[in-house]
C-alpha cells in the first residue's frame, strides 16, 4: 500500500514534539540536543538527494525520508542520561533509538512490514558492517542512509575543523585528546582501503583520520560526487599535521574518491 504524505508530516510533528521534551534551558544541553536535532533534519535531505538521484518512487522516497528523521532518535535520551554521545561510554544509539521507537509506538501507522524495513535500517546505520543475511531491499536503504548519515556528519565535522577562534567542544570530538601523533593501526587501515575501528582512534587526528576512512564504505555515485563537490577530504587534510603517512593516505583516498564519482552509473 502506497504511504501518504500526511503519515510522514504527522511523524515530523512527533519528533518535534519528542525533542521539544530534552530542551531544558541549559545552554550547553540544549546545544547539544539542537546540534542532533539539526543533523537528523539535514540526513533527510541528504538521503532525498541520493534518493532521488537513485530513481526511487514516491513511496520509497518517504521510506527513506522517515528513517533519516528517526536514525538518531536514540541521542536525545543518551546525551540527557549520560551527557555523551559516545556510544561505548553510554549505550549503542541506534539501538536505544529502535528501543524508544517501539516502547512508544512511533509508527504505528504504518503496515507492519514498512515499520520493520525502518527499524532495521535504523539499527543498522551505525555499525561497522551490515549484516550480510538481510534483503537487497533493506540494504538499499540501509546504504542510503549511512550515506546520508555521513555527508551532514562530514559537514559538521569540516565546518568544526575549518573554525578558527573559540573554544573547542570536546563532545563533537568524543572528548578525545588533541594531541601529537597519528596511529599507526588507523593509517595502516586507511592504506589498506578499509574503514578503521573507533577504539583504535587515540587522539583527535586519529578521530579525523578515521573519518577520512569513511569514503571506503560509501556506496551510491551521487554521495561520491557530492563528497567532491564539497571538498570533505580537503578540509580535513588541511587540519591534519603534514607528514609522509598523511600524504600518502590522502593520496590513496582521492583517486578512490576520484574513481568513483565519475562514474556514470548509480547504484554501486
Amino acid at each position: 500500500m502506497l504511504m501518504e504524505n500526511e503519515t510522514l508530516d504527522e511523524l515530523k510533528k512527533w519528533f518535534d514534539d519528542y525533542v521539544a521534551t530534552f530542551k531544558s534551558g541549559d545552554v550547553e544541553s540544549d546545544f547539544n540536543v539542537v546540534l542532533k536535532e539539526e543533523h537528523s533534519r539535514r540526513v533527510c535531505r541528504e538521503i532525498l538527494y541520493i534518493g532521488e538521484n537513485l530513481r526511487l518512487s514516491e513511496n520509497n522516497l518517504l521510506l527513506a525520508e522517515i528513517m533519516a528523521l528517526l536514525h538518531d532518535i536514540g541521542r536525545f535520551q543518551q546525551y540527557t542520561q549520560y551527557r555523551t554521545f559516545v556510544d561505548h561510554l553510554s549505550v549503542n544509539h541506534a539501538e536505544f533509538g529502535v528501543k524508544i521507537l517501539r516502547e512508544k509506538q512511533t509508527l504505528w501507522r504504518l503496515e507492519e512490514l514498512e515499520q520493520d524495513l525502518i527499524l532495521r535500517a535504523i539499527s543498522y546505520h551505525n555499525r561497522m558492517d551490515l549484516p550480510l543475511d538481510e534483503t537487497d531491499r533493506c540494504l538499499m536503504f540501509s546504504r542510503m542512509l549511512r550515506d546520508a548519515d555521513k555527508l551532514d556528519i562530514w559537514q559538521v565535522f569540516t565546518d568544526y575543523y575549518a573554525w578558527q577562534g573559540g573554544a573547542s567542544d570536546t563532545t563533537i570530538i568524543h572528548n578525545l585528546p588533541d594531541t601529537p601523533g597519528i596511529s599507526d593501526r588507523i593509517c595502516a587501515d586507511l592504506l589498506a582501503g578499509k574503514t578503521a575501528r573507533y577504539g583504535d582512534a587515540k587522539n583527535l587526528n586519529d578521530f579525523k583520520l578515521l573519518q577520512v576512512g569513511w569514503i571506503f564504505d560509501i556506496n551510491f555515485a551521487p554521495t561520491f560526487r557530492r563528497i567532491q563537490e564539497r571538498d570533505y577530504m580537503a578540509v580535513i587534510r588541511n587540519a591534519l599535521p603534514q607528514s609522509g603517512q598523511v600524504a600518502q593516505i590522502f593520496s590513496e583516498v582521492q583517486s578512490y574518491l576520484a574513481g568513483f564519482a565519475t562514474d556514470n552509473t548509480e547504484a554501486l
